[in-house]
């Protein structure tokens, strides 16, 4: 006798496809989708002992599957002093002052989120500002874009950084006139010295915890999946920990393994080796149902806000700076990691560096020959060229793109360092759709919020979650309701090959479900900010569950 089924009815069901019109009704049994449609044929299917819920005319969509994401450091950042929403540097040295005070025997005070817009035209980030704060312990804040690492004199120290200190490929000690760092540490800077001594200070029981936190973070807003996008080994030990203890995850996962621009081409294409070797292991310990490694991730230049992202035509400064993964680097490597049946995503901000990440797609496909399943992706895309556009179309590559990171609130500063008419043409959402690229939606949490209903609402009106009182940025670029819920489900499942199982809500499906208090299809965008999941199902069961 077959276990019994739970219809979910008297409903407004999304089923992941947006020229769809939303369905009455959806059946679960055994962790599936066993139809979905009218109530009558729902019961047909279910048999006549199913258990009945009236979700009373609630929206229902496919469990959201976040595009591009960093699991650990989402957790990790969950435990910072927050400071996105500081608005000087008198209000971040308060907030660090304070956390300082309120945890005396801390080893260290950390931060995160923190805007370029805090600090005077020309001025950048110094550890003197910090020190005034808090002198005798390291301080370490990340920028909202995770892209460098602003840190005091304590904390300089503590990660060896002197005079003598290399700047490794792809990055910027900052110095002054007299050699000395300055307190900034830009790309790979941050990565190799900040982000390292973090990793080295961190226990296996904090990275389990940060995990756990992401994992109920996401689940809260609605996301029943997750890409990955910095992956390593002591993100894949965390994971396997959890796979170990569980034998599951709170929700499936797909991981790009971060490569490192060594400036050694043996090096670089060694580390495609490494991937495979542990995406292996993996499989065989435990299936790929909760956690894949996929592919593998360049990250080809920096951000507009730092003015690293490699553009093809100056900064408002005069600043041009080249990619961290040049042509001649990065396409040996890329060519490796095809070969090996490795995705590749490929963090691409500036017109130059989507360029050549194109290059790379299309390199491979001309060295290891077509291929159905390929699905290149690139990500970010926050000033790309109209050429490029329509070579993704051509070449079939997903733009993997963000809308909370063009809240108007944030990008103040990214206009300005544009300083031209590239201002006015960031984020080209609508291109992309004209063009028939394919688009998969996320946060890139934690270089933004991670809540999916606010980075719905940006993606519907351009307008600002952070302070209300903006005027949205650029609104002919919006989404309609149903092509931004596409994107968020089964655009974002079908960019990392999983459109069979999520992401849609359909008969074999896994049954990975969210019951909203908003419709985003009939509600005024405004009803979706500061919400949370009702109801968030994953394999029929519940994850989280606001009316308990």
């Amino acid at each position: 006798m077959s276990p019994t089924a739970t219809i979910y009815r008297n409903a407004s069901v999304f089923t992941g496809d947006a020229d769809l019109a939303p369905r009455e009704s959806v059946a679960v049994r055994e962790g599936r989708v066993i139809a979905v449609g009218d109530l009558d044929a729902v019961r047909l299917a279910a048999g006549s002992d199913a258990e009945e819920v009236d979700l009373g005319g609630a929206f229902v969509s496919p469990g959201l599957i976040e595009g591009h994401s960093h699991m650990l450091m989402l957790g990790e950042s969950l435990d910072k002093v927050q400071l996105r929403d500081a608005g000087s540097i008198e209000e971040v040295q308060r907030r660090l002052a304070a956390a300082r005070a309120a945890a005396p025997d801390a080893p260290m005070v950390l931060g995160t989120s923190w805007l370029f817009d805090i600090f005077p035209d020309g001025e950048r980030p110094t550890a003197a500002v910090l020190d005034a704060a808090v002198a005798d312990v390291p301080v370490l804040l990340d920028a909202n874009d995770l892209h460098s690492v602003w840190v005091n004199t304590a904390a300089l120290t503590a990660m060896g950084i002197d005079r003598d200190t290399p700047d490794p490929v792809g990055g910027e000690i900052v110095r002054d006139a007299n050699g000395d760092a300055t307190g900034f540490l830009l790309e790979t800077a941050a990565m190799t010295y900040a982000w390292d001594f973090l990793a080295a200070a961190a226990t296996d029981e904090d990275r389990d915890r940060f995990l756990a936190k992401a994992f109920a973070a996401y689940l809260e807003t609605g996301v029943t999946g997750a890409t990955e996008m910095s992956f390593g080994h002591a993100d894949l030990a965390a994971y396997r920990r959890m796979l170990d203890r569980d034998g599951r995850l709170p929700f499936p996962v797909n991981a790009h393994w971060l490569l490192t621009a060594t400036g050694d081409p043996e090096a670089d294409v060694a580390q495609i080796d490494e991937v495979v070797r542990a995406r292996d292991e993996l499989a065989a310990a435990h299936g790929d149902a909760w956690l894949r490694i996929v592919g593998v991730k360049f990250i080809m230049d920096g951000v507009i806000d730092a003015c690293t992202a490699a553009m093809r035509a100056p900064y408002a400064n005069g600043e041009l700076p080249g990619p961290i993964w040049d042509r001649e680097s990065a396409l040996p490597v890329a060519v490796a990691a095809d070969a090996a049946g490795l995705q590749l995503a490929l963090h691409a901000i500036g017109d130059e560096a989507s360029a050549i990440a194109l290059d790379a797609v299309q390199e491979c496909i001309r060295v290891n020959g077509p291929r159905t399943n390929r699905r290149p992706r690139v990500e970010h895309l926050e000033s790309v060229a109209d050429d490029t556009i329509a070579r993704m179309a051509a070449l079939d590559v997903t733009a993997s793109m963000q809308p909370v990171h063009c809240d108007p609130a944030i990008l103040d500063n990214w206009q300005a360092v544009l300083g031209d008419e590239r201002a006015h043409r960031g984020f080209p959402w609508h291109t992309f759709r004209e063009a028939g690229v394919r688009l998969a939606l996320g946060t890139d949490a934690p270089t933004a919020p991670h809540h999916a209903p606010n980075n719905l609402f940006i993606a519907l009106t351009a307008k600002s979650v952070l302070d209300r009182s903006r005027e949205p940025y650029q609104p002919q670029r919006v989404f309609t309701p149903a092509d931004a819920l596409e994107a968020l489900t089964l655009g974002a499942a079908t960019a990392t090959l999983r459109e069979d199982e999520v992401g849609r809500i359909a008969s074999g499906a896994r049954a990975n479900l969210v019951v909203w208090d908003a419709n985003p299809l009939s509600d005024a965008p405004e009803a979706l900010l500061d919400t949370a999941a009702v109801l968030t199902l994953v394999d029929g069961a519940p994850a989280y569950d606001a009316r308990a």
